[in-house]
């Protein structure tokens, strides 16, 4: 716990109110009813659980826990009010299943246009399928790169309080390997949106700017460069069970 006193705890939140901001703006929202002052305010009760349960001995600075809960709070929020549609969900599950239908049939990995055949859907909802896993990447990029069900996250920077074994351990850490090996295997302009994204922190208007390209392109290029992670992660675990 960073402090005893109200006094004290409210001098920290307008401390740490631009570290708020900052993840906030990072949280890629497209509901224009969705006001960024109630995003800014269910991150601040986060950064208020964080001044509550942070522990120094954790050797974690607060500002990397802090944005873990800010995030968490955020998102959960928006969870909550279901901003991401079942229907979107259900398309981007359709894509996947169309491509490993096509994998068994064609014995390779098929191509976009083979999978919107397949899919009955033209580029322009391609392009769309692609902003999905941006979005959803909002949410939790491990569970998009490592799972089934529809959602997406990069492993986060804190230590995982509810891992508890030498196996559980073994295991974050055989996915931390994978998931180096496939960032390792991507185009260096693919690894340059990931860093600018993931390590740079930038918004994806800075990223337009810097790339000169249109800012709904930066989302589609992002969503595309994740579900390729999510097939190289699968051919490497493949690989490993061999």
């Amino acid at each position: 716990m960073i402090s005893n006193s109200y006094s004290d705890r409210d001098n920290q939140i307008i401390k740490y109110l631009p570290l708020v901001e900052k993840v906030v703006n990072r949280i890629e929202v497209k509901d224009p009813a969705l006001d960024k002052d109630d995003l800014i305010g269910y991150g601040v009760i986060g950064l208020m659980d964080a001044l509550e349960k942070y522990d120094s001995s954790k050797n974690v600075s607060f500002e990397t826990y802090a944005s873990f809960r800010i995030k968490g709070t955020v998102i959960d929020e928006l969870r909550r009010m279901g901003k991401v549609s079942r229907n979107k969900i259900s398309k981007l599950n359709d894509y996947y299943k169309a491509k490993e239908k096509l994998e068994n049939e064609l014995m390779r990995t098929p191509d976009e246009f083979e999978i919107c055949k397949e899919l009955g859907i033209d580029e322009k909802e391609l392009s769309k399928i692609h902003e999905t896993v941006h979005y959803l990447s909002n949410y939790s990029l491990e569970a998009t790169l490592f799972s089934d069900n529809g959602e997406f996250s990069l492993i986060e920077l804190i230590e995982d309080e509810t891992i508890g074994s030498p196996l559980d351990r073994m295991m974050e850490e055989e996915t931390r390997e994978i998931l180096v090996q496939a960032i390792d295997q991507l185009k260096d302009r693919e690894k340059t949106i990931l860093n600018l994204y993931y390590v740079e922190e930038l918004s994806l208007k800075e990223i337009a700017y810097v790339l000169d390209i249109s800012i709904p392109r930066v989302s589609q290029i992002h969503g595309k460069i994740l579900i390729k992670l999510r097939e190289i992660i699968e051919r490497l675990q493949g690989d490993n069970d061999v």
